[in-house]
């Protein structure tokens, strides 16, 4: 892609003819041989302008020059003013190198010609050298530093660019995560009761036809503590949501008994039998222990047509084993009927973010059989 000469471009060109136009006029000489000279000046001006696409042509281009002014003896200029901005620009895209060797090469050529002519071997060697090498050296390294302040920016730049594009999607997996997390929370506490509210419905419905109001009363009964059961963990979610106060008790492995007696008022007779130490248990371990437990005892008590169901729950080493076991009609191809969805996977979610392990199937004597392991430290593996 080609670059169009730029303001700076413009602005050495101009320095370098004002420059080599005031050596001209200072030296003096036939008015002839200043006419060139200037042309000389423009053209070493002209050069600077396509210098910045093609810095070692015109870097070369202007030592061409530089030797051809001297060859056809116009006045004196010195090296440094028709030289210094091809010096710079070379140096600025990195041709540090180059810009060097030419500056070096002109040095040489100018000390052999000067010696050649006569003139005086310390004059030439001492302040006049000395003075022409430093402001090629000065303008070469201040090209070189350019390149460095700018290659520095770009790669600050593209860091800060790196960062802040790291840093959203951060966020979004922060978000995405969050998402989930709510999803299986609503799905866990609502889920359940939804599943009570259902099969306790039908059950009202059948009594009231058969004329049995007082079964139909322990029905609704069952309804209305499920539905207060429900709207608790519906505030508890809001107000995490919302942080804008206390929240609810996490639900955790106390709380397995009064689970197992609302499934078996619900139909499902529910076998619970919890061992070990769990007084120092996290809480996350044991809500995760919970909602496994109350997940399972849904997909049985929706799907399985299940009548009986053993919970167990035991520490054993560094780890809580959680396993349901129902004596329903299994699951048909390796999945629970009708738990393709959220249930299972919301489960192996929720041990798999603690490191634990998790799985499902059919038992071999019938029944459905869903089994979790659970680091009784968070973030053992």
């Amino acid at each position: 892609m080609r670059s169009r000469p730029t303001r700076i471009d413009a602005l050495l060109g101009t320095a370098t003819f004002c420059l080599v136009a005031a050596a001209v006029i200072t030296d003096g000489g036939p008015p002839g041989r200043a006419a060139l000279a200037y042309a000389f000046a423009a053209g070493f001006a002209a050069v600077l302008l396509v210098a910045r696409q093609w810095p070692a042509a015109g870097l070369l281009a202007t030592a061409v020059g530089i030797v051809v002014y001297y060859w056809v003896d116009l006045p004196a200029i010195g090296l440094a003013a028709p030289a210094a901005a091809a010096l710079y620009l070379a140096a600025e895209r990195q041709r540090v190198v180059l810009a060097a060797a030419v500056g070096v090469g002109l040095l040489v050529v100018s000390v052999g010609a000067r010696l050649i002519e006569g003139d005086d071997l310390p004059i030439v060697i001492g302040f006049e050298l000395g003075s022409e090498a430093a402001l090629m050296l000065a303008v070469i390294a201040l090209g070189d530093a350019v390149r460095s302040r700018r290659s520095l920016n770009a790669e600050l730049s593209r860091q800060a660019a790196e960062a802040i594009t790291e840093r959203r999607r951060e966020a979004a997996r922060q978000v995405e995560a969050e998402r989930l997390r709510i999803a299986r929370e609503v799905h866990d506490a609502l889920g359940h009761t939804m599943a009570v509210i259902s099969l306790q419905s039908a059950v009202a419905q059948e009594a009231l036809d058969d004329g049995r109001p007082e079964r139909a009363g322990t029905a609704i009964a069952a309804i209305a503590s499920a539905g207060s059961a429900a709207m608790t963990d519906l505030r508890a979610t809001l107000r995490i949501l919302r942080q804008d106060g206390a929240r609810e008790p996490t639900p955790s492995l106390d709380q397995l008994e009064a689970l197992a007696d609302r499934v078996t008022r619900s139909g499902l007779t529910v076998d619970l039998r919890v061992t070990g130490e769990f007084d120092k248990l996290p809480a996350i371990v044991g809500s995760t222990a919970y909602r496994v437990v109350q997940e399972a005892l849904t997909n049985a008590l929706r799907h399985a047509a299940a009548s009986q169901a053993r919970v167990t729950a035991e520490t054993t080493g560094a780890w809580l084993i959680v396993e349901i076991a129902d004596d329903g009609r299994g699951a048909p191809g390796g999945t629970r009927l009708g738990t393709e969805g959220h249930g299972l996977r919301g489960m192996s979610e929720r041990v798999a973010l603690l490191g634990g392990t998790f799985d499902v199937g059919d038992k071999a004597t019938g029944g459905f059989r869903v089994y979790a392991r659970l680091p009784l430290s968070v973030g053992t593996t």
